[in-house]
């Protein structure tokens, strides 16, 4: 009986690992440059953050965010090859005060089996087109899609071209972001990726748009120190990207960098404005997440996630802004 059940699930592409409940507090964070009262930076206002702990084993390593409505449901996935879902909750004033419904559970292969070995779990960036989730590995490089299933997201449906030349991409600096571009702009829905810092021979980053009429090859100029970490689409179509940079002593470093829509397209070499710097004088870690995504208030709201590395010495912080009127 056990075996029908266990060849009907690989079947459906479903887990039968348990989503794991998990508890998670939070302190809220009030001030995003440390002692100042000060909220806008650049173009974007800060509402609010949450530093997030939890006693769950596997509670960390985030390494991507998407939010999947407009009260705050979202859904990431952990370079240590999990799954998280949960909820943003806010207290009177709409800013973040906690998180709830928050659970994990294990990213599966092919076969429905749970790896565990670094080199095969390492997500890393996170795309959602309706009900399929397209993740990013790096190490063992490829592009994958899931079916969208809180609770039992089930075995890899496919692996999808990511165009870069496997050979160019670096050990521990492939694929990094991965997202899905606006309908009515110019790059008409499709999937664009940028790796971290996979240089080509002029020192730019590959890029590549996966999909779509303008599919093909790009390169994204890079600014020493700084190496991208997320990314995600603005509702004017333009690419806002996250990127982090770490010096010993001085620590993180945290920028967002907007590119143009219109200037992705095969061959071309993109750069654009930086909307701010931040470093350890402001409320960061390790930022490896980011969304943009529309509040129920009506307003776009630009969110991070830092990746603590399951270290003591870092913390897990969700930091919430909105595109300023």
């Amino acid at each position: 009986m056990r075996l029908a059940v266990l060849t009907l699930a690989l079947l459906a592409g479903v887990s039968l690992a348990q989503a794991e409940p998990v508890q998670v507090t939070a302190r809220p964070i009030t001030e995003f440059q440390i002692g100042r009262k000060e909220t806008r930076f650049g173009p974007l206002e800060f509402v609010g953050g949450l530093e997030l702990t939890s006693g769950a084993r596997n509670f960390g390593s985030f390494s991507a965010l998407r939010f999947r409505d407009s009260n705050g449901q979202f859904m990431g996935v952990s370079d240590d090859g999990f799954w998280f879902f949960g909820r943003i909750i806010r207290d009177a004033e709409g800013r973040p005060s906690g998180v709830e419904d928050f659970s994990l559970e294990p990213i599966l292969d092919a076969l429905g089996d749970q790896r565990h070995d670094k080199r095969d779990v390492d997500a890393e960036s996170l795309a959602l087109t309706g009900d399929t989730v397209t993740v990013g590995f790096e190490r063992t490089h490829r592009v994958v899609q899931y079916k969208l299933r809180p609770g039992a997201m089930g075995r890899t449906l496919s692996q999808i071209p990511f165009l870069i030349p496997r050979n160019e991409l670096r050990d521990n600096r492939g694929i990094e972001a991965l997202m899905k571009a606006p309908e009515k702009g110019a790059l008409g829905s499709a999937l664009v990726a940028v790796t971290e810092r996979s240089l080509d021979a002029q020192g730019n980053l590959f890029a590549a748009v996966l999909s779509g009429p303008r599919k093909g090859l790009f390169s994204v100029v890079r600014h020493d120190p700084f190496d991208v970490s997320d990314g995600a689409f603005l509702p004017n179509g333009d690419l806002l990207l996250l990127e982090r940079s770490y010096a010993f002593p001085t620590g993180v470093g945290l920028r967002l960098r907007r590119i143009a829509g219109a200037d992705i397209k095969p061959g071309a070499v993109v750069d654009g404005p930086i909307w701010f710097t931040a470093d350890m004088t402001y409320q960061i870690d390790n930022m490896e997440g980011l969304d943009v995504w529309r509040r129920a208030d009506g307003k776009t709201a630009v969110s991070l996630i830092s990746d603590d590395n399951g270290s003591i010495f870092q913390r897990n912080l969700y930091l919430e802004f909105v595109l300023a009127e």
